[in-house]
């Protein structure tokens, strides 16, 4: 049990990552649609590329947008419109007639003829009521069919324009008087019908659409269907027609099809593997090339939680609306990493990604090849994210190859620009916009996963910070030192490509621990007296030997980054305080190497390893008396060599190679520094 426990400690990073990566996995498949893909592609009016294909199972050929659309207008257009009519309205219409009918018909009648002229007008009433009033104005086709219901019964069916609207109503009613010739009394007929007139047609809204739906449900979406093995499409027919129709219903089919529990579990069986290979191959990257990276397992959660997170974001803008998938700013991603590690895992973590969102988006094809170009240009272009006119710039360029290419595949899909659609232009811009948010986005990730970025680093970079305002006050010989340092290391580092800017920053901090005690270090003794003289070579080594643990205190102690600490921790190695120890040795028999020896870690970085190198150098370079360049050369020879013979570089992935491109670099600093000539024959 204990063997086992020891075995899981010492390989927590590797269960940590098979954790991160499986739970990876399943949150990316989670996300993703969970039905049938068309596996070809094809483009209207082009050849079929492929073989000879056949339908693999039976299908319906779906009816197009518009076909359906004129279906569809075409019900609505014809189906009937109801209407209640109100059987009572009428009775008492006729006995308010009756009762009104003497006030407005004076007595210079007969009697006889007033009933006549009652009879006329209740037989004008009753033709009104018999056709309809309308209660309110509506806006139907003169030719629409109106059904008429009484309690719920059918009475009439007859077209809207024989019903009688408010409007309507005084010119109808002066007509039917005229056809009964009564047009001598219109005027008070007319009043009095105006006096007593009720609508009796009320719109049944609820039922005309109800029936208008249940013609509408009955409209087919398809039109025939094509049984199984039929042949759909020869290798090098042009796609158009029916044919292009039919390829648009089995793709639809595809897409649409509603999957069993088997089918369910092999489809998301499917996708498990495929995401798993593509992050399988991002993780074997890092191992054989970012092996730094991939043993920190905070630099790996940031990479892999990236990844889930544009798939997370694309996934809710494809399900809202697939139309703005373009203004996901993908191009954040390798803008992020790149700000953070480098540009080839930037591009090849970017390539991953897109790959990924291909099984989500639209137009999958075209939208890998915009977001891989607009990736590779991001890294192409984006250098020193730090300086703001850089980064306008590369979103410039971004927006503009999006627009390039959008404007390509849409010549090639439709064969002319006259139907492009602008605002996807619009689109991009947007997209160009909120990538701009990377700046901000930087700095949370740096608080959030504890990384560094060149942005801070510039920061950091500063000579008027307060840490290093306060080492020039109290240590001006240590700052001065470190100072140039930092030239010399910053071009040793551009010399074999190395990060500069990190390098620069390590530079200026790697020496304040000597703040504790600044005037044990001989950089900053102004006097002729010396504190040592009056310390053991013991004592003097480990004052010498502590300031890398004060440093690394005051550093965190101010919040500066592990990156940066790390060349507190390494500058030394695990080398020797050589003058203390020597001058022990001279005293005492048996001395002990440990009590003089700087307590490591060395070097595991080419940063930290120039580092090393280049303080070394400056350092010593001050004990030169009349330094010529033959001196100059191999006295940085026998420094480099030492370090070399010691093993303070083997940690280090540094070459050979890289390290004679440093003393070369070194020699020529120097040389500059004391004002060298060339030496001329005599």
């Amino acid at each position: 049990m204990k063997d086992l426990i020891n075995k899981l400690y010492k390989n927590h990073g590797l269960i940590y990552k098979g954790l991160l990566f499986i739970a990876t996995t399943f949150v990316i498949v989670y996300l993703f649609p969970k039905s049938g893909t068309f596996k070809y592609d094809f483009v209207q009016g082009k050849p079929w590329q492929s073989e000879n294909l056949y339908a693999p199972f039976d299908f319906a050929i779906s009816k197009s947008e518009d076909e359906l659309n004129e279906e569809i207008e075409e019900v609505k257009l014809n189906s009937s419109v109801f209407f209640q009519r109100d059987i009572n309205v009428k009775t008492r219409v006729l006995h308010a007639y009756d009762n009104k009918f003497s006030s407005y018909i004076k007595d210079t009648l007969s009697r006889t003829q007033l009933q006549q002229v009652n009879q006329k007008g209740k037989s004008v009433l009753a033709s009104l009521y018999d056709i309809g009033i309308l209660s309110d104005s509506y806006s139907f086709g003169d030719n629409k069919t109106v059904i008429i219901l009484e309690e719920r019964l059918q009475k009439a069916t007859l077209e809207f324009n024989k019903l009688i609207a408010q409007g309507e109503l005084r010119e109808t009613i002066q007509e039917k008087l005229n056809n009964e010739g009564l047009s001598d009394l219109a005027v008070p007929l007319g009043s009095l019908f105006f006096e007593v007139i009720e609508p009796n047609l009320e719109y049944n809204n609820e039922l005309t659409q109800k029936v208008m739906q249940e013609e509408l449900d009955r409209i087919s979406r398809t039109r025939g269907k094509v049984e199984k093995e039929t042949l759909i499409v020869s290798k090098g027919e042009v796609v158009e027609g029916d044919t292009f129709k039919i390829l648009e219903s089995l793709k639809n089919e595809y897409k649409s099809k509603v999957w069993n529990e088997s089918n369910y579990n092999w489809v998301v069986a499917a996708y498990t593997l495929l995401v798993a290979l593509a992050l399988l191959m991002l993780l074997l990257f890092l191992r054989k090339y970012r092996f730094e990276v991939f043993k920190n397992n905070t630099k790996v959660t940031f990479i892999f939680f990236n990844i889930a997170f544009m798939v997370l974001l694309t996934t809710l803008v494809v399900n809202y609306n697939s139309i703005y998938v373009y203004v996901v700013p993908i191009c954040i991603l390798p803008l992020v990493l790149k700000a953070f590690f480098d540009a080839r895992l930037g591009l090849f973590a970017h390539v991953i990604t897109v790959l990924l969102l291909g099984f989500i988006v639209p137009n999958n094809y075209e939208y890998m090849f915009l977001q891989i170009m607009a990736g590779i240009v991001t890294i192409l272009t984006v250098s020193e994210l730090y300086k703001r006119a850089n980064l306008f710039i590369s979103v410039g360029q971004i927006t503009l190859i999006y627009i390039i290419a959008y404007f390509a595949f849409f010549v090639i899909h439709e064969g002319s620009i006259e139907t492009i659609k602008w605002e996807t232009f619009g689109l991009f811009i947007l997209c160009g916009l909120a990538t701009l948010f990377v700046q901000p986005l930087i700095y949370v990730y740096e608080k959030l996963f504890g990384l560094v970025s060149d942005v801070s680093l510039l920061e950091l970079s500063d000579t008027n910070t307060k840490l290093l305002k306060d080492l020039s006050n109290k240590a001006p010989g240590t700052f001065h030192h470190s100072l140039n340092v930092a030239n010399l290391a910053e071009a040793s580092a551009n010399e074999i490509g190395a990060n500069a800017m990190l390098l620069r920053v390590g530079a200026l901090y790697h020496d304040i621990g000597k703040m504790k005690n600044p005037t044990f270090f001989t950089e900053n003794q102004s006097a002729i007296i010396n504190p040592h003289d009056e310390l053991s070579n013991k004592e003097s080594a480990r004052i010498i030997i502590d300031h890398v643990i004060d440093g690394i205190e005051i550093a965190k102690k101010n919040n500066l980054p592990d990156r940066v600490i790390d060349f507190i921790r390494t500058h030394h190695g695990t080398s020797l305080v050589y003058f203390f120890y020597s001058q022990e040795k001279n005293t005492e028999d048996l001395v002990d190497e440990e009590d003089f020896r700087y307590p490591g870690p060395k070097p595991f970085s080419k940063e930290t390893a120039i580092l090393m190198m280049c303080d070394s150098v400056e350092a010593a370079s001050k004990s030169l008396k009349e330094p010529t360049t033959v001196k100059i050369d191999a006295f940085v020879e026998n420094i480099i060599n030492k370090q070399m013979e010691e093993g303070q570089f083997l940690n280090a992935n540094i070459t050979f190679k890289e390290i004679q491109s440093i003393k070369k670099v070194l020699k020529q600093k120097l040389a500059n520094i004391y004002h060298l000539r060339i030496e001329y024959p005599e």
